[in-house]
């Protein structure tokens, strides 16, 4: 696949693309005789891979060293398990943060909902 493919089909600029593979979030990818970028079928895991950890706001940095450590090898199995379970917990703790904050907007708009409806019953008994 060309670049402009995989951008479409992940819904991604090729320069977001070219970023990620310029700074190690996407292992190198093989270029044609004409050095045109050739995604293959594990190039695109990888895009997508990253796409969804930077939509779930995981670092770049922790990402960065992710892949480093992936490309080492097995050695790194446990190192790599460490990173995600760390940022796995980061993003647990914003999912509360994020959920309480849902539960006071809601608190909010019911708030305001409650007095609309309040002014609109009195709006109704002075047409009586």
């Amino acid at each position: 696949m060309t670049i402009s493919e995989v951008a479409k089909k992940y819904n991604l600029s090729a320069d977001t693309i070219r970023y990620y593979e310029r700074i190690g979030l996407i292992p190198r990818v093989n270029r044609s005789a004409s050095g045109i970028r050739d995604f293959t079928e594990n190039d695109c895991g990888w895009v997508e891979f990253i796409k969804c950890m930077r939509g779930a706001g995981l670092p770049i940095e922790a990402l960065i060293d992710y892949v480093a450590l992936f490309q080492q090898g097995d050695m790194t199995v446990e190192a790599r398990k460490s990173i995600l379970v760390e940022q796995r917990d980061v993003l647990a703790e914003r999912m509360k943060e994020m959920q309480n904050t849902l539960e006071r907007l809601n608190q909010k708009i019911e708030h305001y909902e409650e007095g609309i409806h309040a002014a609109e019953k009195r709006l109704q008994k002075r047409e009586d």
